[in-house]
């Protein structure tokens, strides 16, 4: 029909992206944050200097851009502390734990013994 509308005006639309969005987010975050605390666990990229402890370590500290998968249990410490309102610096231990386990010891299959802290944190990111 001549002169009527067949798409919301841009005011309009983006109004309704944004109702959408503000019903619509809050539930699928809340969905994937419990998957990742219970089934998924998350990724973490993490840009630090790594420093070892551990019984026969002979790789010195320096810094390391890592990312990868840490497990459920850790995922749920980590989310659990964020919704408590931790700083990221009160992250730094849980987080430098979670990366022992799955990257410096591959989930317990390696360097027994070995545990890796974390100083100097240029930036952590959290990704499901």
């Amino acid at each position: 029909m001549p002169g009527k509308l067949t798409t919301p005006q841009k005011r309009l639309q983006a109004a309704l992206v944004e109702e959408t969005e503000s019903e619509w987010q809050p539930q699928v975050r809340a969905r994937v944050r419990e998957q990742a605390a219970t089934s998924n666990g998350m990724m973490v990229d993490v840009t630090a200097y790594f420093g070892f402890t551990g019984k026969g370590s002979s790789d010195d500290g320096r810094e390391r851009q890592i990312t990868t998968a840490i497990s459920p249990t850790y995922a749920k410490q980590i989310l659990e502390l964020q919704e408590a309102g931790a700083t990221e610096e009160e992250l730094h231990p849980i987080v430098a734990e979670a990366i022992t386990e799955s990257y410096f010891t591959e989930w317990g299959t390696r360097a027994a013994g070995l545990r890796a802290d974390f100083t100097h944190v240029q930036s952590i990111e959290f990704r499901f």
